[in-house]
């Protein structure tokens, strides 16, 4: 096996694991006080549901999970692990759908992904591990300080793209128009042949009304000189969030109709199963997840990986 294959395989899957175990570990235990040798019943079944609602899986999938387990296992013996055996199985199957990683076309250039979140979820540390992934690819990056208002998010991204060895545009004066730098970032990266054009951008909810406006403008913008830009439109949300992550889905989704989502920080919680909760209730693509501080600790979402760790299995 060579090494990108075992980056790939065990590696990262030990680190998926391990990121998850906060989760998994509070699952796998209410699981296993629940299924202690007797039949399936009504009491066991409602105390699952309710471990599943505290898990952040929420209340719709939870009583999905529950009834499908009932279906095939009601009344009969059944072991912890055949019952976490069968809820991956159900998790699985409602994240396959949302499994999909971006798709750089490469006769698209530039390629725009348009980036939003609170600050405080990652979202300019994922845009810089996103570029290390898309210049180890071989493909050109440009990134775009549009967080213009926090001097330490461009310092942030100046920093990655030191790492990465892509340029970064940035105004020198806080405040500066967002949108007015993003249209000329797009100029430049167009006119220099960059594969993918990535833009930070501000995240201040307290000012909601203003921070909504200025997305709108950016997204107005850019489809002004490319009418099908942005190509993407991620939302970075924070795994330490919980159910608020809905609310910050909704908020975002209102402006610019995001178009994939990017979990973080699912190692700094036991609220991981707030995943499946946002797959079931919005559909959104779920591009990737991150379970560290590291260049190589976010990674394409992958269903059967993530529902199978959330439930403490091996691969």
């Amino acid at each position: 096996m060579g090494q990108a294959t075992a980056a790939k395989g065990g590696g990262w899957l030990a680190r998926l694991r391990a990121g998850l175990s906060r989760t998994s570990a509070s699952l796998g235990a209410g699981i296993g006080g629940i299924f202690t040798g007797r039949k399936f019943d009504d009491a066991m079944l409602e105390e699952l549901e309710e471990l599943l609602i505290a898990g952040d899986l929420g209340t719709a999938t939870a009583a999905e999970l529950t009834a499908a387990l009932a279906k095939s296992k009601f009344g009969k013996d059944v072991s912890a692990e055949e019952v976490r055996g069968a809820l991956a199985d159900s998790i699985a199957a409602i994240l396959e759908p949302v499994a999909r990683p971006i798709e750089i076309e490469p006769a698209r250039k530039p390629h725009v992904i348009l980036v939003a979140g609170v600050n405080g979820t990652g979202k300019t540390t994922t845009i810089g591990k996103l570029a290390h992934q898309f210049r180890a690819d071989g493909r050109a990056v440009m990134l775009v300080a549009g967080d213009t208002f926090r001097a330490a998010a461009v310092a942030q991204l100046k920093i990655w793209g030191e790492r990465t060895g892509c340029p970064v545009l940035a105004r020198p004066e806080s405040g500066a128009d967002a949108a007015g730098l993003a249209f000329d970032a797009l100029e430049r990266a167009r006119a220099e042949g960059v594969d993918v054009l990535m833009i930070d951008t501000a995240g201040r909810l307290q000012n909601k009304a203003d921070l909504m406006a200025e997305l709108k403008k950016i997204d107005r913008v850019l489809n002004k000189l490319d009418p099908s830009a942005p190509h993407s439109k991620l939302l970075v949300l924070d795994a330490t969030t919980g159910q608020n992550a809905h609310r910050q889905v909704e908020v975002f989704q209102e402006a610019i109709e995001i178009d994939g989502l990017v979990l973080t920080k699912l190692d700094g919680t036991a609220k991981g199963g707030v995943l499946v909760a946002l797959a079931r209730r919005f559909g959104l693509p779920v591009v990737a997840v991150g379970v560290g501080e590291g260049a190589d600790d976010l990674r394409p979402f992958e269903a059967k990986a993530f529902a199978r760790a959330l439930m403490g299995l091996a691969d």
